[in-house]
């Protein structure tokens, strides 16, 4: 048995996201869940469901896109007044634009580290004081093999990652005396929508499950206990 927690999931309409949601709910333990997504419709679709899933679970919602900054503190603002205790944040906004640092689209890079890694950073500093004062909470960023390995066609994308792994590091370091945690999780290929139609086997690749349920594990580690850094890849290797 766990005490409910309050859990806020970024990007958590699909894909990641909704499996971490999924993993949360189904443990019967009545955690409250705060689900954040731009796409509106779809993210009031899947909380709509979950909640009739798990009625034991709370399943609340605000539609942000996490790429702007005025949003985040609108979000911010809401999250003071209805939910001022979080117990765990799950960085999983993100998004992916292909090319190459020499070829790539004016502007992909801002795209990419406003997405990827700004988001993260303010909604973490927004959330940090209430979490230091209660000396407790575990912060996940998701991360990508892509913030070890250049690759590619990664350009700007691989950019935003690793600047998302050294904030992630930084922010470790800084929240260790406040009983906070801070995990990076680094996956390979995971199975989500944006896959469903490039003619990859779903066999070869992993699924957003497996991913959810390292999440969970480690939220219910003992308070001496820190996965800093994951590394989760296909069994048969990188694509």
């Amino acid at each position: 048995m766990h005490n409910p927690l309050v859990i806020i999931i970024s990007g958590a309409s699909r894909g990641i996201g909704s499996a971490i949601a999924e993993a949360f709910a189904s443990d019967g333990q009545g955690h409250t869940l705060i689900l954040v997504s731009k796409n509106e419709g779809r993210l009031a679709a899947y909380s709509k469901q979950l909640q009739s899933r798990y009625p034991r679970s709370t399943v609340a919602h605000y539609a942000c896109d996490m790429a702007e900054r005025k949003q985040i503190e609108a979000l911010s603002s809401w999250l003071k007044a209805h939910h001022p205790r979080i117990d765990i944040l799950v960085n999983n906004a993100g998004t992916f634009l292909p090319g190459s640092v020499h070829n790539e689209p004016e502007g992909t890079l801002e795209a990419m580290l406003s997405t990827n890694l700004l988001s993260a950073y303010h909604l973490t500093r927004s959330l940090l004081p209430a979490m230091m004062t209660a000396g407790n909470g575990h912060i996940f960023n998701m991360c990508s093999i892509a913030a070890l390995q250049a690759y590619d066609n990664g350009g700007s994308y691989s950019i935003s990652k690793w600047a998302l792994l050294g904030f992630g590091k930084n922010l470790r370091e800084e929240m260790k005396p406040h009983g906070i945690k801070v995990t990076n999780i680094l996956p390979g290929a995971v199975y989500t929508d944006s896959w469903a139609s490039s003619g990859i086997d779903p066999q070869r690749i992993m699924e957003a499950g497996d991913i959810a349920r390292l999440v969970y594990t480690m939220s219910f580690l003992s308070p001496q206990a820190c996965v800093e850094d994951v590394v989760i890849r296909p069994q048969l290797g990188d694509l």
